[in-house]
């Protein structure tokens, strides 16, 4: 019998503590128990980050809105292995390419990896693209003109799945 999925929480662009004084609880109950968290760029803020590492493992990446301290710490761009996948991991804000997800399909087209994903549109995107997932999770903070703030999740086991979780309320 095979083991339990390996579960990744994925945020991006929560721009704290602009957008939020703190992290929604529903982010915060949807979270629980992951056994990895990817941020795809746009903290704003480096305070939000003992925020997320209180929650799982830490893996991100910087976002045009970050400082210095925050592209020092995680830079723009990175390959992460988990769960036994390779998963490309960038804001989406710049490179070659007219769309965000063109730009973060693009950040990765010379490496074998199985995901990639990017932030930076705040609009939650799902697509199979060449045999790569990529996902945008949204943003957990700052919703902007969509109906729902939202996450996601990535199981990776026999397969990869992955969902985007909506809520309404960010308290």
């Amino acid at each position: 019998m095979k083991g339990a999925p390996f579960r990744i929480g994925v945020v991006s662009d929560t721009h704290m503590f602009s957008r939020g004084a703190k992290l929604p609880d529903e982010l915060l109950r949807g979270l629980a128990g992951v056994d990895l968290l990817l941020h795809a760029g746009d903290f704003t803020d480096p305070a939000v980050v003992p925020l997320l590492t209180a929650i799982a493992p830490l893996e991100a990446v910087a976002g045009n809105n970050d400082g210095l301290d925050i592209v020092r710490r995680f830079g723009y761009r990175k390959v992460i292995e988990a769960g036994g996948k390779r998963i490309g991991l960038v804001h989406g804000h710049d490179g070659p390419g007219r769309s965000t997800e063109a730009k973060a399909r693009l950040a990765f087209r010379d490496e074998a990896v199985d995901i990639v994903v990017f932030g930076h549109s705040h609009v939650p995107h799902y697509e199979l693209a060449d045999g790569v997932l990529l996902f945008n999770p949204g943003s957990p903070t700052d919703k902007r003109w969509q109906r729902q703030y939202s996450y996601g999740i990535i199981e990776i086991g026999e397969r990869i799945a992955a969902v985007h979780q909506f809520y309404d309320d960010k308290s």
